[in-house]
């Protein structure tokens, strides 16, 4: 049997935190994925135009073993500033691998391009992002926000406002997954000529508002692309986790996985203006069950269903932005 855990957010997964910062006036922000310990971690890219930090570490053959936090921030380029923020933080609280008499946290993390949301962009010579990256992990708990939250703030989703979304599964044996997901496609989220989400099938304990599946079959290949695609300007990145104790070419092959549960939500996907990255954390609670081959293939469906469902629910949770429209909207709903 599999169920949404307590919150049916990714902090259900042992030994995580996520926290959220905002700048209403920029109209962006950043989101932190606190790991309670460094934590193994592996990362896969599927978009043509990523924004990305710290991840050729991830790579199976190098050294690093453990990350202290993943840094996900809206600001496009600039939002990569966001992870010194977070460093700032760890650093003071004596985190990071220990060179010599130094300690250097770990934060990988990715971005999206936000900059054309309706906040105010001319902040100077000083970025909001460092100070947003601070916020966002002294806010890390177990419960928090989703839709215009965080990372999630300045999102669109297709034609639609995107967001911030959170998922997770558990499982009878124990095992526990989750999703974190800023969606910010250039893809629609919903099947063409209906209110469908294209993850209705996925849905949980009533976490999308009820879908239901369109009264009519959609046509093969079709599919609402939005003609003012720009190169990088659009990005769905996120995390998945599990308490399982992996490897970092597990990790990989973890997040390798779950880019199948964007592709289930998000059509098209992984295009040349999107730069779509998917982190795994693997926080190393539990044993998964033998053989292990197995246990990780179970593992990777799952994160990929949760990661479907925390797409629909960054969608479902968000609200209007300007003239950009909710999701809810559609719906007659405010």
């Amino acid at each position: 049997m599999i169920r949404p855990g307590e919150r049916n957010l990714i902090t259900d997964v042992d030994g995580l935190l996520v926290g959220n910062a905002e700048d209403r006036r920029v109209q962006s922000g950043t989101t932190v994925l606190l790991c309670e310990s460094a934590t193994v971690a592996g990362v896969d890219v599927r978009g043509g135009a990523p924004g990305t930090r710290e991840i050729d570490l991830l790579d199976p053959a190098n050294a690093v073993e453990g990350v202290d936090a993943l840094c996900f921030s809206g600001g496009s380029a600039f939002g990569l500033d966001a992870a010194g923020g977070v460093m700032d933080w760890l650093k003071a609280e004596g985190r990071g691998v220990a060179v010599g008499p130094a300690r250097v946290p770990i934060v990988p993390g990715a971005i999206i391009f936000d900059l054309a949301s309706p906040g105010d962009k001319n902040w100077g010579e000083t970025p909001p992002y460092r100070k947003l990256g601070r916020l966002a992990i002294e806010a890390a708990a177990k419960s928090f926000a989703l839709g215009n939250a965080g990372a999630g703030l300045g999102a669109r989703a297709g034609k639609l406002k995107g967001g911030l979304g959170s998922a997770s599964a558990l499982l009878d044996d124990g095992t526990q997954v989750g999703a974190l997901v800023v969606a910010n496609p250039v893809g629609s989220v919903v099947m063409p000529g209906t209110t469908t989400l294209w993850t209705w099938p996925f849905e949980m304990a009533g976490e999308l508002g009820g879908q239901r599946p369109p009264a009519a079959a959609i046509a093969p290949g079709a599919f609402d692309l939005p003609l003012e695609g720009r190169l990088g300007a659009h990005t769905t990145i996120g995390a998945v986790a599990t308490n399982l104790r992996l490897t970092k070419a597990e990790c990989r092959r973890l997040a390798i996985m779950a880019h199948d549960g964007l592709a289930r939500a998000i059509r098209p996907v992984h295009t040349p203006f999107d730069g779509d990255t998917v982190f795994a954390l693997a926080t190393g609670r539990a044993e998964p069950a033998a053989p292990r081959g197995l246990a990780l293939a179970r593992v990777g469906m799952i994160a990929a269903d949760c990661l479907a469902r925390a797409v629909g629910r960054a969608v479902y949770c968000a609200e209007s932005l300007g003239d950009l429209p909710s999701y809810r909207s559609l719906l007659g709903e405010k």
